[in-house]
């Protein structure tokens, strides 16, 4: 059993149905301001890992976006939080390249070991409008394709997404140990 600390229930959904046989632990943790999600991931996971006894993931994600020199990044939950996808559409306004990328890093370690991190990513674009109701945060505004993620269910998400990807390649490195 692994212990996935997150407060984000969308974020759980996704990892159970990659891994089944988690348990979500909301206990919160700091989360340092960095420059890159690898130092933010590794931070959060030192605290966690002295907390929480047994095997331990966290999972830290942003939205890079070209035309805003890769704004909100390591700032996206904050951003989601104060201006939301409204106000980040409004930044995008008469911007042509939409270009944008989504990357999710997971950091996992247990009682003995150093933590290990996997990454993921996904590309696309920052859309026009907002569709969708499913996923959350930036999912209704991030296109691949002409869908947004927002309009996907998980299992169709989690066929090409960033948080998939990094917790399949963990999920990969613990079947193989």
């Amino acid at each position: 059993m692994i212990y996935f600390v997150t407060s984000n229930k969308g974020k759980y959904a996704e990892a159970q149905a990659i891994f089944g046989d988690i348990v979500q632990k909301d206990i919160g943790y700091a989360e340092i301001q960095a420059d890159t999600l690898e130092e933010v991931a590794i931070f959060g996971m030192k605290e966690v890992a002295a907390r929480l006894p047994g095997r331990v993931m966290i999972e830290d994600a942003g939205l890079f976006v070209e035309a805003l020199k890769g704004f909100p990044g390591v700032y996206s939950a904050y951003v989601q939080k104060t201006i939301g996808n409204p106000g980040l559409l409004r930044l995008m306004e008469g911007q042509e390249n939409r270009l944008a990328y989504f990357k999710s890093v997971v950091a996992y370690a247990e009682p003995g070991m150093e933590a290990v991190m996997f990454s993921g990513e996904v590309h696309g674009q920052i859309g026009f409008e907002a569709r969708g109701s499913k996923g959350f945060g930036y999912d209704p505004i991030f296109y691949v394709g002409e869908v947004s993620l927002g309009e996907m269910e998980i299992a169709e998400k989690n066929q090409i997404s960033h948080r998939a990807g990094s917790m399949r390649a963990l999920k990969k490195w613990l079947d193989r140990r």
